[in-house]
Order: structure tokens, then sequence, then C-alpha cells
């Protein structure tokens, strides 16, 4: 094809059309026309392009994979500049550019950058908004991925810490349906054994004091055993069967309160009695601990509900750091346990409050306590502190894990950096997590050495 045909093709394209003739001229003069078949690779992810690409027809498309498989993030179609542009600092692609299609293009190469900025100012203008949608772009992407990162983790987390007080709920519940007919029955039993008010008013005050003060949870398992076998023994001597002692044992209940009810009831109704005192205490034992897991379940949801700020949506607005933190580490409850990790949160006294949106600034706190709870060891340690210091209130988040090498510190704030394995990790959070706090006019900095890695963020305090 002759130059003259290629710039009437290029000047037939609706994105080209504001294009001066003259400047498409120059670009034919200087570019190389090439067509490649579909699956084709121009551009391997991180490294650098040296080319810009004109799209005459096909489609150029990157796809990049942040753990969860490669997903498309661009597409490029006819009359569309991709590659390297000019002004870029781009060191290299996040993904494969590959063709979709057969697809014919012109490239142009880098070194003409200089004199094209010079002698074409219009396609210039053109390449510079095309970089900055570009940019916006993969942001916006980048942002949206490490935001459903965080989701999953979030999820995860939730359904671990959900799980046991929901299986002690249920199965609470399906043993309060057979404890409440064991109740009923022993109710039944002792109307029929003949008792009178006062002998009554006796078992209901010995009852009473059963439930008072639970002593259950306050014995270990030696002075459990003992307290077993002291009741057992009541039991026996009073012909009574020993299986009760097992319902008596975590209550209150004591031999001499037992005594007071045998000095005034017949044999018959002392049976009654302590079978109905024995599964009056286990119903309401399941009754408590039905409710200690629903309040673990409401709490863990409000917990969730703060740390996404689910009931705010408005904005940035001035917030307290120390919630969303202690929010931050109840979520991450299931990993510090499996790691046996210790974790502290110390916060001074009136932290000024921060300008900035809640459910991002927890992003940030998410990504920081996870990436330390993932840095440290078995057994290791993770503090976290927030002062105020001047007009800035500094958070840190403090590991003892082996640090990262000195070869590397350079490079944790880059997208798509990582020390983790494949699929465990995005190489986003880090930049994420620091794009989010500059938007509030804050930083985020990091400082290691083996044992001890310190991740500071400092933020304004105040208002907008």
């Amino acid at each position: 094809m002759s130059d003259a045909g290629l710039v009437d093709r290029l000047a037939g394209l609706p994105r080209l059309a504001d294009i001066p003739r003259t400047e498409l001229e120059w670009l034919v003069a200087r570019g190389a026309l090439d067509t490649q078949e579909a699956g084709t690779i121009l551009g391997a992810k991180g490294r650098r392009i040296e080319q810009m690409w004109i799209v005459i027809s096909g489609c150029v498309a990157v796809r990049v994979d942040r753990g969860a498989g490669p997903r498309l993030v661009t597409e490029w179609h006819v009359g569309e500049v991709c590659g390297m542009l000019p002004f870029s600092r781009m060191k290299g692609p996040p993904g494969d550019n590959y063709l979709e299609e057969r697809t014919e293009f012109l490239a142009l190469e880098e070194r003409h950058f200089p004199a094209l900025i010079r002698d074409c100012p219009v396609f210039t203008a053109y390449t510079v908004h095309t970089m900055l949608d570009r940019a916006r772009n993969f942001n916006t992407s980048a942002l949206q991925d490490e935001k459903m990162v965080s989701l999953g983790k979030l999820a995860a987390g939730l359904a671990h810490e959900l799980n046991n007080p929901a299986s002690a709920t249920v199965r609470g519940a399906k043993l309060l349906r057979s404890g409440l007919a064991d109740a009923a029955a022993a109710a039944r039993a002792l109307r029929a054994s003949g008792c009178g008010d006062e002998t009554l008013d006796v078992i209901e005050r010995v009852w009473q004091a059963t439930l008072a003060a639970p002593v259950g949870p306050d014995l270990d398992p030696l002075q459990r055993a003992d307290r077993e076998d002291m009741i057992a023994e009541w039991l026996d001597r009073h012909g009574l069967d020993e299986v009760d002692a097992d319902s008596l044992v975590d209550t209150a209940v004591t031999v001499e309160a037992l005594d007071t009810v045998a000095e005034v009831a017949s044999d018959t109704a002392l049976e009654a009695a302590v079978r109905w005192i024995a599964a009056e205490c286990a119903t309401h034992a399941l009754a408590d601990d039905i409710e200690r897991s629903a309040a673990r379940i409401y709490d863990l949801v409000g917990a969730v509900k703060q740390f996404t700020y689910m009931d705010n949506l408005a904005g940035p607005e001035s917030v307290a750091v120390e919630p969303g933190l202690r929010d931050t580490i109840r979520i991450l409850t299931a990993k510090v346990r499996a790691k046996s990790a210790t974790v502290t949160v110390d916060v001074a006294p009136d932290l000024p409050l921060v300008y900035a949106t809640g459910g991002e600034l927890n992003q940030v706190w998410m990504n920081l306590i996870d990436n330390a709870l993932d840095a440290i060891g078995d057994g290791g340690r993770v503090d976290v502190t927030a002062r105020a210091e001047l007009d800035r209130v500094v958070v840190r988040v403090i590991d003892d894990g082996p640090g990262i090498p000195a070869e590397m510190i350079s490079s944790v704030f880059d997208p798509f950096f990582t020390t983790k394995p494949p699929g465990q990790g995005t190489g986003l959070g880090l930049d994420i997590a620091q794009r989010l706090v500059r938007r509030y006019h804050g930083d985020v900095m990091v400082d290691s050495r083996p044992g001890r890695t310190v991740f500071t963020v400092t933020l304004r305090s105040g208002h907008a």
C-alpha cells in the first residue's frame, strides 16, 4: 500500500478524523505497517514496550492476573493508540498486550517521540488524553479488584468466626427442645408426688439459688470432677439416680441446699424435686448458651457493618481511627488465632478525628494488618499504635517478622509487586493503600529490618 493510501485510511478512521493530514503523513513516513494474527503478543507482561501502535483494524487487549485468574482490563479498537505513549512513565505492562483477532496496525518506534511532540502537536494531545484515560481505567479496575480481594478476606474471616456461634446456636436449640420436654415431665412428676405448698416453696428457693450464681465456667477440670463426685455421693446416699449429677455440677446448688430439700420432702417428692431442679437448670443453661452465641453473631455483624460503613455512604467525613482498627482485628480474629499470634492495639486517649472515607480507611488497615500477619511466623506479634503528632494522626503497624530485603523495600508500593507466592497476593494492596491515604493528604511509609517492620500511616487531623 502506498503512503498516500495509508494516510487516506488513517484519515478515514473516526477517532483520527480531527488529526491534520500533515501529521498523519508524518506518522506514516516514520512508522511501519504491520499485520499479525490473533493470539500474537505485542508486549509481554513486565517487559518494557518501545513502540506505539495505531490500530487500523482488529483489536488489542490486555488481561491481568491479580490472583484470581486473567481478567480483561482494557481493549483498543480501530483508530485508538496503545503501547508506549509520549510522556508515559510506564515501566512495563501489567499484563500481556495481545491480539484478540487478526489486527493491522501502524508501529512507531519510541525514538521518534521527541520529534513527534515537536511536529505533531494535535496527535500528541490525542495520545496524552488516551494515556490519562488508560491510567484512570486501570486505577479503577485495580481498585475494584483489590476491593474484591479485601471482600474475600472479609467473607472468609466472617464465615470462620460465624461458624462456631452459629453451630452452637443450632446445637443448643436442638438440645433445648428435648430439655424442655424433660423439664415438663419432671414438673408433672413433682405435682404428682403430693408435695405441699411449704415443700414446693423450699424447692423453689433452692432452684432460684442455683440460677443466681452459675459456677461451672469457673471450675477447672479437677475441681469439676471433685464436685461431680460429691453430688453423685449425695444422690447415692438418698437412693437417687446419679445421672442427675452431671446436670447439677454446672449450677450453684450445694449439698447443703439439697439437704434442705431432703428435710422437707418425702422420698418420692425428693426424687421428683431433684430431677426438676436438674432439668430446669439444664434448660436455662442452654438458653444462656444460645443467647451468648446469638450475641456473638450480632457483634460480628455489627463489626462488619462498622468496618464497611454500610450505613454511611456519604463520602469523606471526620472519622475516628480506633473503631476501624479494632473492627479490622476483630474481622481477622480467625487468622490471628490460626497463627497463635499476639495482636495489640494502643490508641492514645482523645486521639483527634481524621478526614477520610471510613470504608476506604478500613481497607488500608485491612491491607496493612493482614500483610503483617502474613509476615510473622507462628506465635509472632503485631502491634498497632495510634498517636497524635503535631497536626497529624500517625498509625503504625509493627510486626516481628523477618523483614523486607533491602533490595526490595523501594518496590513494595509498586503495582503488582509482591513477595507472596503466586495466587496468594495481587501486589496491589500497598499501592492502593498508599493512593487511598494520599487522597486525604496523608502518606504511607515503611521501615524494615529483621525482627521489626513498621508501616507508618500519617493522616491529617480535623475536617476538610
